[in-house]
């Protein structure tokens, strides 16, 4: 609890006075059970007095118990989004490689679950408080009225707290190992949307998918919940057979032999009765704690998880004579081929107005490179260079603002985030025209009017966006893998010559042969290993004859 500890410091009075609410709260309740055991005997003259005693305390014990309610909802909305936010910026510093590590399945359900944990927490608060300061109260009235009996309670107490202390134990094993599973269950309630398609076009898979990977995951957690609320009300049971046991031998055995008077009793009797909902409200109780602590931990773990990268926010160069790598080399485990692939040791360079084709067979790690060249990956040997000097930690990030990329799994954003063009707009729409998505989209404001568009036409969009960005490196991975003929040929014949002219160095990922010549040079790819580099214009393969093609972007 030390995460949550930390947080509400930060509002440490507003902790103070909710807690006090809810402990006056809690004792006013009290309060008002004496007062109605002291008006069961009380003389007739007597009860006016009780009765306005009666009616402020009440008053007051409500007045607190919605003070109390009220700050304990709210710390418990600004905790969430405290939470929320930290970890969300945990994600936005991490290095890119700890975020393909871990998967968005942990920080989802972080980000939704685990955050609503706390807030049921929060809200129980304030009832768990003036439950607790109703016994505290019950418990002082009692030994106001017998302190012989009140040593009894106490002893029935810590006899009751040995027996919920061990269920509680064994619930928290069963809830922790019901929250990893969780995360499991995440990742494939996200593959169930995002493989719809070939769930419905291959029955078995389906079946396969929702009742042995699904369906056993569900009863896994189901089990292990089950078990652990189970646990807890053994222990509530536990906790009223003491209670119980405590009423009938303070009632029928020691009544025998201590002497008290039919008040003392009756109030007895009384508080006995009202002890027992206090009682069962906070043993409930205990799973949403544990519940809230399971949360914070995995909290906790998922933001150790992410480790931050130590970059300092600079602004990129206008320019660069050479960007390259100089002995890279990046390794990382395959899963679908069980193995470690290894990349390079790699030594390329690259100057403004170049334009580059990089080639070679799936899996050859052509993207691997490009996600290296750009600062995405750390190299585990060798260096990054701009302009022949290493790029550090501290300098990665203010490198990586020298690109733009268009990734063969690219993600668009709902609008134009981080551009601030004068006339972005008009320019946006200028584009849109020329890339024939205006009768599909309208930018206003910066924002897309819908991202519901086939893969070509996002990719088209996701061109767009790069373009605005205006970056003096662009990398395209296997762009025109999704277009027509038309926009390959305005890609490869128009928009490529455009941002060379411009001035941009350009890296392209392709397959497409057919215009390997139009490179200034090309760099082969197999295996990890660069196997072969020379001009474009000596490429030995097939050719492609101009054709009609759409306007490009050559004039925006």
């Amino acid at each position: 609890m030390s995460l949550l500890l930390h947080l509400v410091s930060k509002s440490r009075w507003a902790l103070v006075a909710a807690f006090a609410a809810s402990l006056v709260g809690g004792l006013g309740n009290a309060a008002l059970l004496a007062l109605i055991n002291q008006a069961l005997f009380a003389p007739p003259s007597g009860l006016a007095r009780l009765g306005w005693q009666f009616l402020a305390v009440g008053i007051v014990a409500l007045a607190s118990r919605t003070l109390a309610q009220s700050l304990f909802m709210w710390l418990g909305q600004k905790a969430k989004a405290t939470l929320r936010m930290r970890t969300i910026r945990r994600i936005g510093d991490a290095a890119f490689a700890h975020l393909e590590k871990q998967g968005a399945a942990k920080s989802l359900a972080v980000l939704t679950q685990d955050l609503d944990t706390i807030v049921v927490f929060f809200v129980g608060l304030p009832a768990l408080a003036m439950q607790s300061a109703v016994i505290v109260g019950c418990l002082i009235y009692l030994g106001y009225l017998s302190l012989a009996i009140f040593a009894v309670a106490v002893l029935t107490i810590v006899l009751g707290m040995v027996g919920v202390r061990y269920a509680h134990t064994r619930a928290m094993f069963h809830l922790r190992a019901s929250r990893k599973r969780e995360d499991d269950l995440v990742k494939y309630f996200l593959a169930l949307f995002d493989g719809a398609k070939e769930l419905k076009l291959h029955r078995e898979r389906k079946r396969a998918f929702v009742d042995e990977t699904l369906g056993t995951g569900v009863e896994a957690v189901r089990v292990q919940r089950t078990r652990g609320y189970m646990l807890y009300a053994a222990a509530s049971s536990w906790g009223n057979f003491i209670l119980f046991a405590f009423i009938g031998l303070t009632l029928f055995v020691f009544a025998r032999y201590i002497q008290t008077d039919s008040r003392v009793m009756s109030g007895y009797a009384i508080v006995f009765v009202y002890m027992i909902m206090p009682i069962e409200a906070v043993l409930a109780s205990i799973p949403g704690i544990t519940s809230a602590r399971v949360a914070l931990e995995r909290i906790e773990q998922v933001n150790a998880e992410l480790l931050p990268e130590n970059t300092r926010v600079g602004q990129p160069a206008r320019t660069f004579q050479t960007i390259g790598l100089e002995g890279a080399t990046h390794r990382y485990f395959r899963e679908k081929e069980n193995e470690v692939f290894s990349l390079g040791p790699i030594d390329l360079t690259f100057r403004p107005g170049e334009l580059v084709y990089l080639i070679g067979g799936n899996g050859s790690g052509k993207t691997t490179l490009a996600k290296m060249l750009v600062g995405l990956y750390v190299p585990e040997s060798g260096h990054v260079l701009l302009d022949g000097k290493p790029v550090d930690e501290a300098a990665r990030d203010t490198y990586r603002q020298h690109f733009s990329v268009v990734f063969s799994d690219f993600f668009l954003f709902e609008s134009l985030l981080g551009l601030r063009t004068e006339g972005l707009d008009a320019l946006a729409q200028q584009l849109l025209v020329e890339l024939q998505l205006d009768h599909k989209i309208s930018v206003k404001d910066g924002a897309f009017s819908t991202l519901d568009l086939s893969q070509g036409q996002r990719k088209r969009l996701a061109l767009l966006v790069a373009y605005l960005e205006d970056r003096l490196f662009y990398v395209f991975d296997e762009w025109a893998a999704d277009q027509d003929p038309l926009f390959k040929e305005a890609f490869y014949r128009r928009l490529l010559p455009a941002l060379k002219a411009k001035g941009k160095t350009v890296l392209v990922i392709t397959h497409d042969d057919r215009y390997f010549h139009l490179a200034d040079r090309f760099i082969k790819l197999d295996f990890g290993q660069v196997v072969e580099q020379g001009l474009g214009a000596d490429w030995t393969g097939p050719g492609a004859a101009p054709s009609t093609h759409p306007a490009g972007l050559a004039s925006a």
